[in-house]
């Protein structure tokens, strides 16, 4: 019996071992993210703290990247200036970020047309990790690497301002 245990235990500790590798989750003690702007056009989004900028990163948005997201399902990142207002650990597309869209006037502007504003819209990672993403893929959302999103995630607090520019 105690030759079972030992190769258990033994069995154990290299499987756990295994599982030690660099989390997901990074520590940032650089200067306060205050301000997050978004450039549609250009594919760059911006993480500043007041007016320094802090860090610059290439990114992809919505399959129909031109114009403010109207309703759901129209594959458009929202324009206009919203609030980092959720995370997800547990994001299918690593991490996650969400953006406080739709607002009011958004969802107001979808009633008019007798359609949904739609919802979660996040800044997350990618789907998979082993292949690049195409250009511009995801449902309205802004897509970055996940070492990016790791690092993004650790930076930007709930809160944050968002301003998502043409």
């Amino acid at each position: 019996m105690r030759r079972r245990d030992l190769i258990l235990s033994t069995a154990a500790a290299v499987a756990l071992a295994g599982c030690s590798g660099s989390s997901k989750f990074r520590r940032y003690d650089g200067p306060d993210v205050t301000f997050v702007v978004v450039n549609k056009g250009q594919r760059r989004m911006h993480l500043l703290h007041h007016e320094s900028l802090l860090k610059s990163y290439d990114i992809n948005l919505g399959f129909a990247p031109i114009g403010h997201k109207q309703i759901e399902g129209d594959g458009r990142t929202p324009e206009g200036v919203y609030r980092i207002d959720r995370r997800n650990p547990n994001s299918q597309f690593h991490l996650s970020l969400g953006i406080s869209y739709p607002n009011v006037n958004d969802v107001a502007a979808a009633k008019a047309m007798g359609k949904s504003a739609g919802g979660d819209i996040f800044i997350h990672g990618q789907r998979n990790p082993f292949r690049a993403d195409k250009k511009d893929w995801t449902w309205g959302c802004i897509a970055v690497s996940n070492d990016e999103m790791e690092e993004i995630y650790a930076m930007v607090p709930n809160d944050t301002l968002i301003a998502l520019n043409p």
